[in-house]
């Protein structure tokens, strides 16, 4: 299934990514990933995805002002 949201950025040689899809169980799959780290989280609760997307915004936001681009 295709995404519902997905953003890379990257800054040198760094990258982040994030992304919201949906799952074959009527949930979504939530991920974020950077070099040192990878989180992946399943949700049944849109009201929960929403808020992941909403600091997803926000932490695409502050990264864009430190110099990142998107990919």
């Amino acid at each position: 299934m295709d995404p519902v949201f997905t953003k890379t950025l990257v800054r040198a040689q760094e990258v982040r990514s994030y992304q919201v899809a949906p799952t074959s169980n009527a949930g979504w799959e939530v991920s974020e990933r950077s070099e040192q780290d990878f989180v992946q989280r399943q949700y049944s609760d849109w009201h929960r995805v929403e808020r992941a997307l909403t600091r997803f915004t926000r932490e695409i936001s502050e990264l864009r002002r430190q110099g990142w681009i998107d990919a």
